[in-house]
């Protein structure tokens, strides 16, 4: 039953991250950490695991249709990798309730900044 609600969760991830760009963060965790019964951490990491393949398959679809600022993707690049490092590294450090809250405080920010928009 896991296996197919990680599926289900997957393929719901998948369809939002081609669509709108999200996936990992705004699908995964909340799904895995809720669903799934993963802490925190282990939701995080393996939603970055998945968000990987996912995220290229969606890129080299929108690249198809000449939707992808190239020059921007490569100024940005290296800065994200560095980023992500130093996120990964204070994630695993942090309590997993700490984690969960600031993750929460993330989502309501970001869905107020959009709907006042």
């Amino acid at each position: 039953m896991i296996g197919i609600l990680a599926a289900l969760i997957a393929f719901l991830a998948g369809i939002f991250s081609g669509l709108l760009g999200i996936g990992g963060g705004l699908i995964l965790v909340p799904f895995f950490h809720y669903l799934l019964k993963m802490n925190m951490h282990m939701a995080v990491g393996t939603s970055l695991a998945i968000i990987v393949p996912t995220a290229l398959i969606g890129t080299l679809r929108h690249a198809s249709g000449s939707f992808v600022d190239w020059r921007i993707f490569l100024l940005s690049v290296l800065f994200s990798i560095l980023g992500g490092f130093l996120g990964a590294g204070i994630s695993m450090n942090l309590d997993v309730v700490l984690l969960r809250k600031i993750f929460a405080a993330f989502l309501f920010f970001v869905a107020v900044e959009m709907f006042l928009q």
